[in-house]
């Protein structure tokens, strides 16, 4: 494959009139996908209390977040059926489909009846829709993005694709204002009775709208030449993944550009939230608004750092990104901690915790999908402090010795309430009760951002969601530039959802059960860094600079 690059004195020239409204009609039609994904995701337990009800609360929840994770694994399948399509067919009617599939499952689940009307049909149906909605989210980026790029003058793709960068982001608060609309005016019983439906139900109304835009738009400008002069390909698959050429660029995208990229992103929108919650005990009010405001403050910073990229590179925004993101890590979530809950953090400080066990009878609580059931108790001893947020090291002991838990110098017996004499002994020492805890991060109300805790809180999150926007920014610019015209929408879909489907979606499970794992609250980070520092290697040793590419004529 050749390159021919474009004279680096010609001048930008402002924006037209249809480059406007391909940019609005993409990046809307990717809001209104963002907003149908994560309905899901922040219903899930409701959901899972509808459509698995035949089975116990805590199974019923892990099926649920199980379907939510479908919707991820299923994502490069989608960038495979639908970019192969996008290069056949082409862009325009490609991500008119994506849209159409996303829209309808969503809506199909507004009227799905619940397991306790068709019984075992309910939850099949249910996991069908979310394999069609990763499907189809796994055609529509690569459709938008390789759309706008397509129509951008040279010199401004970076800046023209970040706006698509945006919509995740977008995506999830018009799904969060939708569900907190319609909680408050049928309240939480019926909405946990039928009012759940109705955020799904709405994605009809903006389904509606994205199509009637997305039809008013022409094909993309590139395609239509290739058609043309009949140079579009035949067989895009083959040609994307079946030449070494292009399946080692396919590759070091992946591993060079977009895991680094995923980690990232997961880590300072879904980890972050993950972790007030879970770990740090802060009630699910303030954490969302906590991070919806780390979001507001940042998301613009999507299009700087686009509008960046287009003067110094892509490379070296996104390498930054990512090896800035894995430096600072641990720093800024010991931080988080100090201001979110001291009270935790001193305990963890200041409290020896210990597991005393024969090994032979501690099993690896390494278990990011949430099925294993564990009967051993210094499993179970273990799982109960990995979710009370204790940290702790495992001790062996003699051979055939029961199991006993250490805090400081008070010795706690494993016994049948042993959960409850745990929590006693461990809040006697200093580990504050979720309860009572007075120094835990709390709001008000959503407007509540001006005293010293919250502010400190918010801005820790804030930068976190700067090195998401560092990596997220140009990488769409990116990823088109990569690859030919003739399969682009093909070679660039499948790393994009590789790396953030699976590297990024599986990312708060695979941290979590780090932390279960080893005890240690911060361990789960490693994830993240490591891939981030795999990403920042291989794409400076690897990853050429793309920006100056003329993405029209290279074949």
């Amino acid at each position: 494959m050749s390159v021919t690059t474009a004279g680096a004195a010609a001048k930008p020239r402002p924006m037209s009139r249809e480059e406007k409204k391909v940019i609005f009609a993409s990046s809307l039609g990717t809001v209104f996908e963002w907003y149908d994904f994560y309905l899901y995701g922040s219903l899930a337990a409701i959901i899972g209390a509808q459509f698995f009800s035949a089975y116990p609360p805590a199974t019923r929840d892990i099926f649920a977040l199980l379907a939510f994770a479908a919707g991820f694994l299923v994502r490069p399948f989608g960038a495979i059926v639908f970019g192969r399509i996008g290069d056949l067919v082409g862009r325009k009617y490609t991500f008119l489909v994506t849209i159409l599939i996303m829209g309808l499952s969503t809506f199909i689940v507004g009227i799905l009846p619940n397991a306790a009307s068709i019984g075992i049909a309910a939850p099949i149906i249910l996991i069908g829709l979310r394999l069609l909605q990763g499907l189809a989210l796994g055609g529509e980026y690569g459709g938008a993005a390789t759309y706008v790029a397509e129509h951008a003058p040279h010199g401004r793709r970076g800046f023209y694709t970040s706006w698509i960068q945006t919509t995740a982001t977008l995506g999830l608060f018009l799904s969060l204002i939708v569900i907190l609309f319609t909680r408050t005016i049928v309240g939480e019983q019926n909405f946990a009775a039928w009012g759940w439906r109705v955020p799904f139900l709405v994605s009809i109304a903006l389904l509606g709208v994205s199509v009637w835009i997305r039809l008013q738009l022409s094909e993309s400008p590139t395609f239509q030449k290739m058609k043309e002069e009949g140079t579009t390909s035949k067989a895009p698959l083959s040609e994307a993944f079946g030449k070494w050429g292009n399946l080692k660029v396919v590759l070091i995208a992946l591993f060079g550009l977009v895991a680094g990229q995923g980690v990232v992103w997961y880590t300072g929108q879904f980890y972050a939230l993950f972790f007030l919650q879970s770990i740090l005990k802060v009630d699910g009010y303030t954490s969302n608004l906590l991070i919806a405001w780390s979001l507001v403050f940042g998301t613009m910073f999507f299009v700087f750092f686009g509008w960046l990229s287009d003067k110094i590179g892509r490379k070296p925004i996104i390498l930054a990104g990512c090896l800035i993101a894995a430096a600072s890590y641990f720093p800024l979530f010991n931080m988080i901690t100090t201001y979110a809950n001291p009270a935790l953090e001193k305990a963890i400080q200041n409290i020896r915790v210990t597991v005393v066990s024969d090994p032979a009878n501690c099993g690896s609580l390494f278990n990011p999908v949430g099925t294993r059931i564990y009967t051993q108790p210094c499993d179970l001893a273990r799982d109960f402090l990995a979710k009370s947020s204790v940290k702790y090291s495992t001790e062996a002991g003699p051979a055939g010795s029961p199991v006993q838990l250490k805090v400081n110098d008070t010795v706690v017996p494993y016994s049948p309430d042993f959960n409850k004499t745990a929590l006693a002994a461990l809040q006697t020492a200093g580990y504050p009760s979720a309860a009572t805890n007075k120094d835990v991060v709390k709001m008000a109300h959503p407007f509540d951002i001006f005293r010293p805790q919250v502010a400190a809180v918010i801005g820790l999150l804030f930068i976190l969601v700067l090195f998401v926007t560092m990596v997220y920014g140009p990488i769409a610019a990116a990823l088109v530039e990569l690859f030919p015209a003739r399969i682009r929408y093909t070679s660039m879909s499948l790393p994009y959802h590789i790396g953030n489907g699976w590297f990024g979606g599986l990312l708060p499970a695979t941290a979590f059960a780090m932390v279960a794992a080893t005890g240690d609250i911060y361990y789960g980070l490693w994830y993240p860094i490591v891939i981030a520092l795999m990403t920042f290697v291989i794409g400076l040793l690897f990853v050429p600079e793309t920006k100056d590419r003329n993405i029209d004529h290279w074949h």
